[in-house]
């Protein structure tokens, strides 16, 4: 399977050559595109060299689809291919495009429990933008530095998907050397007309995105539109109007 991880690695390499060199050159920090996140963060943003989790919170803890669309969209305005690495066969790819994360730039690893040694085998290739793993229970302080040295290497972001049947799991909190720690939690969505409330159907998916752990930044937690269909994230405004929240959107 390693085997013909690598092939396959090596292929997309060679195709995206001039673009890994590109992306050598440029910030290697990714900005949310929301002013009042990113400052709290380390250079303004998330960094490509390092190791990041993401988990659900409630009842989506064990299946992360919120996590999952919230890593989408950050990827989705990156350059270059993504390997995903999967525990089980059940991630809905049209559900990434819908968060601007084209399958065409996935490559797709059923590892089972050879889940992170695969991640591992990923993050050594630099032709790749980012490597991605879901993950059920625990994960050790030793292979989360394994994780963050391979990362820091190579420039290729690290990116673990924690999933678990109980949203209160301890091992969701156990120490880890990821650089960053988000619970997204899905919220109720606005009326798809706020100045008509009474008026049918659904407005725009909402988050609430805790950041638990940041190293060398601040913890928070914010109210965001959830990723449209090129990966930005939308501030949802304290004002009924909503005005604040699309000036904010047309920034990022």
């Amino acid at each position: 399977m390693l085997r013909d991880l690598r092939e396959r690695i090596g292929r997309l390499e060679h195709a995206h050559a001039r673009g890994a060199v590109a992306r050598g050159a440029i910030a290697k920090f990714i900005p949310l595109g929301i002013a009042i996140i990113d400052q709290v963060l380390p250079g303004s943003g998330l960094s490509l060299n390092a190791l990041h989790e993401a988990a659900s919170a409630g009842p989506d803890t064990e299946h992360a689809a919120a996590a999952t669309l919230f890593i989408a969209g950050i990827l989705a305005r990156l350059d270059g291919p993504v390997l995903w690495v999967l525990q089980q066969a059940d991630l809905f790819a049209p559900g990434l495009a819908a968060a601007g994360l084209e399958a065409d730039r996935i490559v797709f690893a059923e590892a089972g429990k050879a889940v992170l040694p695969v991640m591992e085998e990923g993050l050594r290739h630099p032709g790749l933008v980012a490597v991605v793993a879901e993950l059920t229970g625990r994960l050790s302080l030793v292979a989360s530095r394994r994780l963050q040295l391979a990362a820091e290497q190579t420039g290729v972001m690290a990116i673990l998907v924690r999933r678990s049947r109980g949203f209160d799991d301890p091992v969701l909190k156990a120490s880890s050397a990821a650089a960053t720690r988000w619970r997204v939690a899905a919220l109720p969505s606005p009326p798809a007309l706020p100045h008509a409330p009474d008026t049918p159907g659904l407005g725009p998916a909402r988050w609430r995105l805790d950041l638990t752990r940041c190293r060398g930044g601040e913890p928070g937690s914010w109210v965001v539109e959830a990723c449209d269909a090129t990966g930005r994230l939308g501030l949802v405004s304290s004002v009924g109007d909503g005005s604040d929240q699309e000036a904010e959107r047309r920034s990022a």
